[in-house]
C-alpha cells in the first residue's frame, strides 16, 4: 500500500482530499485503564476528591475528539456530527469505547482513538493521588465505516495451548491430548460441566506470565483449574455475549472472573490466583472436539 503523507521532496504533508466524495463515516476505538480494586470502588462510590471521574473523562474524551487536528499534525480539521463515549467497569479496570461520526471526505479513526486515549488519561489524572500504578493499555481501532476503503472490523485470533480436565471441583486440572465438548454441557467428564452458564473455563498464557514474573516458575497448564489455556487474545477484555469459534466448537462468553475458592488446592499450590480476575467462562453452543493448536476466532 502506498503511503501518501509525503511530498515529492520526501517531507510530510497534509493529504489533499478535496476530490473525494462526502460519505457517512464512523469509527469505534477502545482502550482500558487498569487500577487497584480499591481505586475502582472509590470511583463507583463517588469518593474521588476531584469529582465524578467517569463524567469528567467522558467530557474530556469528547473535547479531545474535537481537537484531534490540533494534536496530530497531519490530521484534517473535520466537522464531527457526533461523538459518544461509554465505560464498562470490571473488577480492577475500566474499559472505554469511543465512537466518532462525520459526513465528509476523510475518516474519523484518529478522532475515535484520541477520544479513547484522553478519556483514559483523564481517569488517570483524576485518580493518580491514590493510585499511581494505574496502567493504560490496548488502545485500538475496533471498527470503521465509509470512504473508499469501505468497512473495517477488527478480527482477533488466538490459539489453544492446552486442554485440561479434572473429575473433582476445587483441584488443579490435568492436560489431555484432546477434549470432547458437548453442546449446552461443557467438557465431557469434567467436574465443572453441566447445565449452567459456567460450562467451560479459559485462561490466557498472558496471565500465567504475570504469576511467573512473581517467581512462580513451576506453574503448569491446568493449575488454575482452567479447561482451556490460550494465547493471542486478552480474554478478560471480551464483552459478555462474545462468540468464539474454538476448533470445531462454538462458545459464548457468559462471565468474566469469579469469586475465589479460598483455601482450595489451587490457592494452596499457587499462593495467589489470577483466575478470579482474568479467567473467563463460556457456554457451549455447538459441540465438537478441541485440542492444542486449534485456532480461536472471535466472531
Amino acid at each position: 500500500m502506498e503511503l501518501t503523507h509525503f511530498n515529492e521532496e520526501g517531507r510530510a504533508r497534509m493529504v489533499e482530499v478535496g476530490e473525494k466524495d462526502d460519505t457517512k463515516r464512523t469509527a469505534v476505538a477502545s482502550g482500558r485503564i487498569r487500577m487497584n480494586e480499591n481505586t475502582l470502588q472509590r470511583i463507583k462510590d463517588g469518593q474521588i476528591k476531584k469529582g465524578d471521574v467517569l463524567g469528567v473523562a467522558q467530557v474530556a474524551g469528547i473535547m479531545a475528539a474535537k481537537k484531534t487536528s490540533d494534536l496530530i499534525p497531519m490530521c484534517h480539521n473535520i466537522l464531527l456530527t457526533g461523538v459518544d463515549i461509554n465505560f464498562s467497569l470490571g473488577d480492577s479496570w475500566v474499559d472505554i469505547t469511543a465512537e466518532a461520526r462525520t459526513v465528509g471526505k476523510t475518516g474519523v479513526e484518529m478522532e475515535a482513538l484520541t477520544a479513547a486515549s484522553v478519556a483514559a488519561l483523564t481517569i488517570y489524572d483524576m485518580c493518580k493521588a491514590i493510585d499511581k500504578d494505574m496502567i493504560i493499555e490496548d488502545i485500538k481501532l475496533m471498527k470503521k465505516t465509509g470512504g473508499k476503503s469501505g468497512e473495517y472490523m477488527r478480527t482477533e485470533k488466538g490459539k489453544v495451548i492446552s486442554v485440561n480436565i479434572s473429575d473433582t471441583k476445587g483441584v488443579v486440572k490435568e492436560p489431555v491430548e484432546k477434549g470432547s465438548f458437548i453442546e449446552n454441557h461443557g467438557l465431557e467428564n469434567d467436574a465443572h460441566a453441566g447445565d449452567w452458564h459456567r460450562q467451560v473455563s479459559l485462561l490466557g498464557v498472558e496471565s500465567f506470565s504475570k504469576m511467573k514474573d512473581m517467581g512462580m516458575d513451576d506453574l503448569k497448564y491446568g493449575d488454575f483449574a482452567e479447561n482451556l489455556t490460550t494465547e493471542g487474545i486478552i480474554l478478560y477484555q471480551l464483552p459478555i455475549g462474545t462468540k468464539l469459534r474454538i476448533g470445531n466448537t462454538l462458545h459464548e462468553v457468559t462471565q468474566i472472573g469469579k469469586e475465589c475458592h479460598k483455601g482450595c488446592a489451587i490457592q494452596v499450590k499457587v499462593g495467589k490466583c489470577v483466575m478470579p480476575k482474568e479467567g473467563i467462562f463460556t457456554k457451549v453452543l455447538e459441540g465438537g472436539t478441541i485440542q492444542p493448536g486449534d485456532e480461536i476466532e472471535i466472531i
